[in-house]
């Protein structure tokens, strides 16, 4: 396998995540976003959209980082990262797309760049976009956890899921810009959990080769 990311990419985050919990190696091709190596043309034949992360598996050309991780769940079933019944598949799909889809989307490079570039908003301006997204979106994920008894050591039972794959690179992505999360307790909780395990702690941005 090879997988094509960014050090700093919370979307590749999440798929070094999965890979090292299923046990498969991969190589890395790296393509630098603030260097602009995913808008060539080449990348573009590989990823239409020129984002990361992109997984090459044989012949097989994979894009979006919460496809990509189910493609590795359904082609390497073990250790599983969703669980057995469908209804607590739903949950945790609904905590990884409440992440994927609803936070990380408004704070991801692209649209801050637009902001700066294209609608010239100033970077306080910019910061307090990011950070409101951030508390929005983790204040309805708390209330999420902290009602239901199926959230245990992770967001869904004892053993690391989907769920936990989109938290940590967010939790990542806020304390890069300096806030400390006080208010979410639990979030907080799980995040530590996951980083005690070894393949949440390799997959983190400063241990990746071209981290800078």
């Amino acid at each position: 396998m090879k997988l094509y990311g960014y050090f700093a990419s919370s979307a590749t985050f999440r798929v070094r995540i999965a890979l090292n919990l299923k046990g498969l190696s991969f190589e890395n091709a790296f393509v630098n976003l603030r260097q602009g190596e995913h808008r060539t043309a080449e990348y573009g034949r590989l990823n239409p959209l020129q984002a990361v992360p992109t997984l090459i598996d044989g012949e097989h050309v994979l894009t979006q980082s919460l496809s990509i991780i189910e493609y590795l769940e359904e082609t390497h079933p073990m250790p599983a990262l969703l669980p057995s019944s469908a209804v607590s598949r739903a949950r945790v799909r609904a905590i990884a797309l409440l992440i994927a889809c609803d936070i990380h989307p408004l704070d991801n490079l692209r649209v801050l760049q637009y902001l700066l570039h294209e609608l010239k908003v100033g970077k306080e301006a910019k910061d307090a976009w990011y950070q409101h997204w951030i508390v929005e979106g983790f204040r309805a994920l708390e209330t999420m956890l902290t009602s239901d008894s199926r959230t245990g050591t992770f967001c869904h039972g004892d053993s690391p899921t989907l769920a936990d794959i989109c938290l940590v690179p967010q939790v990542f992505n806020a304390h890069r810009v300096g806030m400390e999360l006080l208010e979410f307790q639990t979030v907080r909780r799980i995040f530590e959990a996951c980083m005690k395990i070894p393949a949440f702690d390799a997959a983190q941005p400063s241990k990746q080769p071209d981290a800078h």
